[in-house]
C-alpha cells in the first residue's frame, strides 16, 4: 500500500517535497501499521480462542475417559459417550459463533 499511495505523485515528484504531502504520506503510513496491528490482534484472539476451546476439549475427553475407567472398575454402567460427544458439538458450535470463528 505505501508504494501506492507513493504512485499516486508519481508524475509530479515535485510534490513529494511539499510540507502537507509528507505530513499525508506519514499519516498514511501510520494508518497502514495501525491496520496491520489490528489485524494481527484480531488473528490473535481468535487463536487464543482456539487454543482455549482445544484445551477445554482435551480436559473434557481426559475427564469421561476417567469416568469410564471408574465405571470398569466397579461395574458400573458405562458413561453415556453418545451425550458427551453431543455436548462437545455443541460447546465447539457455540465458542465458533460467540467469537465469529468459521470450521465449514
Amino acid at each position: 500500500m505505501k508504494k501506492q499511495v507513493r504512485n499516486i505523485f508519481k508524475n509530479k515528484d515535485h510534490l513529494l517535497d511539499e510540507p502537507e504531502v509528507q505530513e499525508l504520506l506519514e499519516y498514511c503510513e501510520h494508518l497502514q501499521d495501525e491496520n496491520i496491528e489490528l489485524k494481527f490482534e484480531i488473528d490473535k484472539s481468535k487463536e487464543t480462542v482456539l487454543l482455549e476451546m482445544i484445551s477445554d476439549i482435551l480436559q473434557s475427553c481426559n475427564a469421561i475417559q476417567k469416568e469410564q475407567e471408574e465405571h470398569k472398575r466397579f461395574g458400573f454402567e458405562p458413561a453415556n459417550f453418545e451425550a458427551a460427544i453431543e455436548h462437545l458439538k455443541s460447546y465447539i458450535h457455540r465458542r465458533c459463533k460467540d467469537h465469529q470463528i468459521y470450521l465449514e
